[in-house]
């Protein structure tokens, strides 16, 4: 193989594995929909992208099927020519998750998956492991800020981090030695259906782990194992979970706990990120970190070193007047915990958020349990629904989660157009911004007008 071509390249799971061939010396190619600070770095790292869907612009490196392997993502539609021009003359096409399959494989895989932390927790793990004596490579879900790249190489670790993508069943490609499972709380119904198909899909996803592997599991989840590799669980709370957090100290913007482990406990753990559900990714990160090798000290020095993700409970202003953090948050259950969260830092405080529901079907499924997150505040803004890969659905809008918020919040509506109005004047002690869609582009005009 001598050249890979990515269809949808800049997607930040394609990007990471682009990133991978760039390191091996293999020509990279590919396409994507917009140009992106992401695509941008891409290219300056030696990949040829272009953002029209036009097969005269493919590469001539990556126009021989035998030469020229095809990675895609399942967001592209079918319809999308350059897809059809591939399947139309016969190339190997893969999914990202088929790739990630591979290598894992050939090295002991260290996966995360969950409906939410996934990030965090595969960041974290892979920022203990780069920091150790153990190394590892890792394909991650996000910036991290400790690199700079969703991406770490190594050459010499046999260990590789990977973020498993339940969405269109992707991770069923992964044959992990360890792996986490944060949480099960349905979504990606547009794919499952149902929310026992969704748990189904995990249970198949526990059978896939190596003979004598390691399935660390959340307590109290619905999801029922299927296999036979050593189960550990953890939790938060010391009375749940092989591996938990004892004798928790939070006070003056730190958080520092006792690592309590059946491989050995690590007393005086603190949080690069000090915000609560951190406790909780990393216990689950430190679990992966000691089945891989690495040793206490080295644990407790790179958890107080990391430094985050781009767009995980993200601070752009911390000032004593006013705070302003911008979190990926998507899903109900990350909504609820990312605003209990922030509620325990800034007691007392009036909090705004403004939420950006992401896609029509989600909305139409979970609307209720948007409303009820938010609700747990008493200042939301709800934006238009980002559309991402789908289409409008008749009757779904944000109205819905509008109208089933708490009786007395104050809510209001609001468009992109409208969204700096709501950013000031200032009547509020802390903003957040909420979802995965592009109210990140506001971001960095958010800070200005706060900092000014």
């Amino acid at each position: 193989m001598k050249a890979v071509y990515f269809i949808g390249i800049g997607g930040i799971g394609m990007s990471a594995i682009a990133r991978y061939f760039l390191n091996s010396g293999v020509f990279v190619g590919g396409y994507d929909k917009t140009p992106t600070p992401l695509t941008h770095t891409l290219e300056a790292e030696g990949a040829k992208i272009h953002y029209e869907d036009n097969m005269n612009m493919i590469p001539a490196e990556c126009k021989s099927k035998d030469d020229c392997l095809i990675v895609y993502t399942p967001a592209i539609p079918a319809s999308h020519s350059e897809m059809q021009f591939f399947r139309a003359n016969g190339f190997d096409m893969q999914k990202r998750a088929q790739v990630l399959g591979t290598l894992t494989k050939t090295l002991n895989g260290l996966c995360v998956a969950g409906t939410h932390g996934k990030t965090t927790t595969s960041a974290m793990t892979a920022h203990i492991l780069h920091q150790s004596h153990v190394d590892c490579n890792a394909f991650l879900g996000g910036i991290t800020k400790n690199y700079g790249t969703n991406y770490i190489l190594s050459t010499e670790s046999p260990y590789v981090v990977i973020e498993a993508d339940e969405f269109d069943r992707s991770f069923h490609w992964l044959t992990p030695w360890a792996t986490v499972i944060t949480a099960t709380d349905a979504d990606h119904l547009d794919i499952y259906g149902t929310e026992e198909a969704y748990l189904e899909s995990f249970a198949h996803y526990t059978g896939l782990i190596r003979p004598g592997g390691y399935l660390i599991l959340h307590k109290g989840l619905k999801m029922t194992p299927r296999t036979q590799a050593g189960v550990i669980t953890y939790s938060y709370s010391r009375d749940e979970g092989d591996f938990h957090a004892g004798n928790i100290r939070i006070a003056n913007g730190t958080i520092v706990f006792d690592f309590v482990s059946p491989l050995g406990d690590i007393a005086d753990i603190e949080l690069g990120v000090p915000v609560a559900i951190n406790i909780d990714n990393g216990i689950a990160a430190m679990a992966l970190a000691q089945l891989a090798g690495a040793n206490a000290g080295e644990i407790r020095t790179a958890m107080k070193s990391y430094g985050g993700v781009d767009r995980r409970f993200d601070f752009h202003v911390r000032r004593n007047d006013v705070a302003y953090i911008s979190d990926y948050a998507h899903h109900p259950a990350e909504i609820r915990q990312s605003i209990l969260s922030i509620k325990q830092l800034y007691a007392g405080k009036r909090i705004r958020a403004i939420f950006q529901p992401h896609l029509y079907t989600r909305t139409r499924d979970f609307y209720r349990d948007f409303a009820d997150a938010l609700s747990l505040l008493d200042d939301v803004v709800i934006m238009d629904i980002y559309p991402a890969r789908e289409d409008p659905i008749p009757g779904v809008t944000s109205r819905l989660i509008y109208d089933n918020l708490r009786p007395g919040i104050r809510k209001q509506l609001c468009t992109k157009a409208d969204l700096m109005s709501f950013v000031t004047p200032r009547d509020y002690d802390v903003l957040i911004t909420l979802g995965a869609g592009d109210i990140e582009n506001f971001a960095e005009e958010i800070t200005d007008t706060l900092t000014k």
